[in-house]
């Protein structure tokens, strides 16, 4: 593998080892994506030392110099052992010496004698790439890159792509880089065993240098070339986005094939996820889960997605599967989180059905010092449920403050006991007296608007609203929560569409934001665009909120079965949702 020049940007340091880089992080890790190639035993007897007494004089001279605080008497005295014996050892020990004295251009003299000393040398070549690099001599890399290449065995090559992303991604120029790549690479982007991925390098390597397009481009080009190769699937992932319509659809093509390895699978679904689409992303999961059920983390996404759903019976689960497969997980801090995850669901599962003791059963399970917080938050949800808020408070008030972070979590912990327990005075006056504190956090001002709704300060809500998107233009919350606001008191309509249209162009995968114009649809007499609308949003996210707009819609629509099916399901997944209770009562339904 290539060697890393770190030092070279560092500080001048004792002599050391020069550092082995490792290997390039991607957000998706494939088998064959990341695996080294394999060690072979030197089963060979140990070549005799060229070093004659002079020479190992010199040598020892040449380290102690360096030592000393004299690189370049050092180096000079490495250097000139190395000619004298061919020992490709002592050429890199005077490349070091070079680096930590950040001399570039030294250490890339000593690479160079090396590679004419030893002409085979793959260390001398590797060392001169790494070197020109930093030097920002990124175009002088191409026939080096290329040799490297030409001299790597073909199974090694998805570990040299990878480095190959890695080392170039620190170049300053990296249009350049992705560039010079490119050129090096020639020969592999036109073998359809080496294709795929090295499309993919190239494709990384573009994206760096912002050209989106292109990467996409080269990841469509690696697919065609290899539809087997994991590469361009992983990095169109990266790309998937709605001015990049293309990119997705490299994903699914892949995933339709049956040598689709479950890495992929399991990293779009959580891009499903992160878009919101939380019905596609189950089914992915679903599917993950049941062709490899020996496989823990698609369990826990897919128990955290159900919860949300209100599937609870099959998230409870989905989420014990997970906590039983956990244990074979190798990264033990990943496996914590993991855990501490589940067992905070299983927690609020239990709670939803009131099973307090068995929420604190889970609850005690946490043994992580860093999540003593959220932890310690659901006991005293826990109590607060049990009409205990005073108890509640002292165990928020009672958490430790090791870091700011800390302080957030334990305060917005006890707002939200608070707004829980329907103190909304109690919770305005913490959250004024916060903001008065950090009068530009906007999580502050926004959580304080929503406070002062439920105080009926309307006109407090809205110049705290304005505020807010002044403040962040891009905060599609503080547009829909003031135009849902408009929709809902039949005010202001007309503004209340503009401003949920400016937050569903901000967030166009959000039901909730749907919702809200779904909403004010119905509020100006467009029902069936209302109904339209509450229909997909219900579709994607069927929240008892959305389920209790919708049901009304089709309830005035005169589709009255349909309505109390509806309320029904929204029921089922939380009959205490104030929307619901509301609209039942003022609609005088029973179901």
């Amino acid at each position: 593998m290539f060697l890393a020049v770190a030092a070279y940007a560092q500080p001048a340091t004792p002599p050391a080892a020069a550092p082995t880089i490792e290997p390039a992080k991607s957000p998706v890790t494939t088998p064959a994506a990341t695996a080294a190639p394999p060690a072979v035993e030197d089963t060979s007897p140990p070549d005799q030392s060229a070093l004659t007494a002079q020479l190992f004089y010199e040598v020892l001279l040449g380290e102690l110099t360096a030592r000393s605080g004299e690189p370049g008497d050092g180096y000079a005295l490495m250097l000139d052992a190395g000619r004298k014996t061919c020992d490709g050892k002592l050429f890199q020990r005077a490349v070091e010496i070079a680096l930590q004295s950040r001399s570039g251009d030294a250490a890339l003299a000593a690479t160079r004698a090396w590679k004419v000393a030893v002409p085979t040398s793959r260390e001398a070549r590797r060392f001169e790439l790494q070197i020109l690099i930093a030097l920002n001599r990124v175009g002088e890399t191409v026939e080096p890159l290329r040799i490297e290449l030409a001299a790597t065995p073909l199974p090694e090559h998805p570990f040299l792509m990878a480095m190959i992303a890695r080392n170039y991604a620190r170049a300053p120029d990296k249009k350049v880089a992705a560039e010079v790549v490119e050129k090096a690479l020639a020969d592999d982007l036109k073998n359809p065993a080496t294709a795929g991925l090295a499309w993919t390098t190239v494709g990384r390597l573009r994206q760096l240098a912002g050209d989106n397009p292109g990467a996409l481009d080269a990841a469509i080009k690696g697919q065609e070339a290899d539809p087997s190769s994991d590469g361009p699937p992983v990095l169109a992932l990266e790309l998937i986005d709605p001015g990049q319509p293309l990119a997705e659809p490299i994903v699914k093509r892949y995933l339709a094939s049956p040598k689709a390895v479950p890495e992929v699978r399991m990293a779009y679904a959580r891009a499903l996820t992160e878009g919101r689409r939380y019905t596609e992303a189950t089914a992915e999961l679903s599917s993950l889960t049941s062709a490899r059920p020996e496989m823990p983390d698609p369990w826990l996404l897919l128990g955290s997605l159900q919860s949300q759903a209100r599937q609870d019976s099959a998230a409870e689960t989905s989420l014990k599967r997970y906590i039983e497969l956990s244990n074979g997980q190798r990264d033990a801090d990943e496996r914590k989180r993991g855990e501490t995850q589940a067992y905070l669901m299983l927690a609020q599962l239990a709670e939803r059905r009131r099973d307090f003791t068995g929420a604190e059963r889970w609850l005690t399970k946490i043994d992580s010092t860093d999540d003593v917080v959220s932890a310690q938050s659901r006991r005293a949800g826990l109590l607060a449920r049990q009409g205990k808020l005073p108890q509640a408070r002292e165990i928020i008030r009672a958490l430790p403050e090791r870091t700011a972070e800390d302080k957030k979590q334990k305060f917005m912990a006890e707002v939200q006991l608070l707004r829980d327990g329907k103190q909304y005075q109690a919770a305005y006056d913490m959250l004024a007296k916060a903001s008065a504190d950090e009068p530009e956090n906007s999580d502050l001002i926004y959580d304080q608007a929503m406070v002062a709704e439920k105080l009926n300060r309307l006109d407090d809500m809205e110049r705290l609203l304005r505020r807010l998107i002044v403040l962040k233009p891009e905060n599609q919350n503080a547009y829909n929560a003031l135009g849902y606001s408009f929709a809902d008191r039949k005010v202001r309509l007309d503004e209340a569409r503009t401003l949920i249209q400016k937050a569903v162009q901000l967030a166009p995968e959000d039901p909730f934001i749907a919702d809200s114009l779904g909403w004010v649809e119905f509020r100006l007499g467009n029902t069936a665009e209302a109904t339209r609308i509450l229909q997909a949003a219900y579709k994607q996210r069927p929240d008892p909120e959305i389920g209790a707009h919708y049901g009304e819609v089709l309830w005035h629509a005169g589709d009255k079965e349909r309505a109390v099916s509806i309320w029904k399901e929204a029921a089922l997944a939380d009959a205490e949702n104030e929307t619901l209770q509301e609209t039942l009562k003022r609609l005088r339904v029973k179901l």
